[in-house]
Parts: structure tokens; C-alpha cells; sequence
């Protein structure tokens, strides 16, 4: 296509090959003119403000990163933490227990001491009981007896006995052999 132009530019007026495809000085002149206020311009006004949006992109980028670490780092500080509480308040627990076994141990041992004291001093009592109980039969079957024995030595007799000491060392004598024979069966029948 440029050659086409030439001989179209060269029949007009006699324009050589350069002419056509370079501008005239003056056009360069001012066109480098401009283009160096526009650089100026640009550069003294424009570019400072990018550079310092630029600037403040890469604060708020680096603010943002330094944050993020910041936060991790405190996230897995939080996690040791946690874990140290997790592991105390575990220990804390353990002895806890600990003590409460120990606790309910030494509460049924003391139970258990407590039901045999109480225990022997119910079997004491029922033993005195049954002492007292056995002293008073004995007691009363002697007083009955003897006076059964008095009954029937008066009805021997024929004659009421008066005299009471007699009457009562008659009835003991009796009860006394009487006692006697017992015990001394009871040992042959422990002999054999």
C-alpha cells in the first residue's frame, strides 16, 4: 500500500519516498512537545498517587498478612492453652476421684467398725439380758420349788411347818442335792 502512495505524493508535487512516511519537523516538534508535558504532568501529579495507592496496597497487604500469622500464632497458642487446661483439669479430676474412693473407703470401714461395735454391744446387752433372765428363772423356779418342796414335806408330814429358816434350809438342802445330781449327770454325759 505505501507503494502506492508514492507515485501518487510524487506526481503531486514532487515529494520524495521519505517525506510520506515521515512527518514534517515541525509536527515532531510538537508532538514531542506534548508528549513530554504529558510525561511531566503524568510523572509529577499521577504517578506519586499511584505509587503511593501502590504503597498503601502493599501495607495493607503486609498489615494483613502480619495479621493473619499473628492469628495463627495466637489460634495455636489458644491450642496449647486449651490443651494445658484439658490436662490440669484432667489431673484435677483424677485426684478427685482419687480422694473420693479414699473417702469411701475410710466412710465403709468406718461403717463396718461402726456395725460391728454396734453389734457387739447388742450381743453384750442380749448376753446381760439373757444372764438377768436366766437368774430371775432360776430365782423363781427355786422359790417355786422350794415351796412345792415345803407343800410336799408338810403333806409327809402331817404338819405345817412353821419355822421359816428351817423351812428354808430344808428347801436349799433339796434345790442343793438337787443341783448336784444334775451337774453330776451332766458330766457323765460329757464323758461319753
Amino acid at each position: 500500500m505505501l507503494s502506492s502512495l508514492l507515485p501518487i505524493a510524487a506526481e503531486e508535487g514532487g515529494v520524495d519516498g521519505t517525506q510520506v512516511v515521515l512527518p514534517p519537523w515541525g509536527e515532531i516538534f510538537y508532538a514531542a512537545l506534548i508528549l513530554l508535558i504529558i510525561v511531566l504532568v503524568v510523572g509529577k501529579y499521577a504517578l506519586p498517587r499511584i505509587y503511593a495507592m501502590l504503597d498503601a496496597r502493599e501495607k495493607q497487604i503486609t498489615d494483613g498478612l502480619s495479621a493473619a500469622d499473628r492469628a495463627r500464632e495466637d489460634q495455636a497458642q489458644a491450642a496449647r492453652e486449651r490443651e494445658e487446661i484439658l490436662r490440669a483439669a484432667n489431673t484435677q479430676a483424677q485426684e478427685i476421684r482419687s480422694q473420693a474412693n479414699e473417702e469411701a473407703a475410710h466412710i465403709v470401714a468406718r461403717a463396718q467398725q461402726d456395725a460391728q461395735d454396734e453389734a457387739r454391744r447388742i450381743a453384750e446387752t442380749a448376753q446381760r439380758q439373757i444372764e438377768a433372765e436366766r437368774q430371775a428363772a432360776q430365782i423363781s423356779l427355786r422359790t417355786d420349788v422350794g415351796l412345792l418342796a415345803a407343800e410336799l414335806a408338810e403333806r409327809i408330814v402331817g404338819e405345817q411347818l412353821r419355822d421359816t429358816a428351817l423351812t428354808a434350809r430344808v428347801v436349799d438342802r433339796f434345790l442343793d442335792e438337787l443341783e448336784h445330781d444334775g451337774a453330776s449327770e451332766s458330766v457323765e454325759a460329757d464323758h461319753r
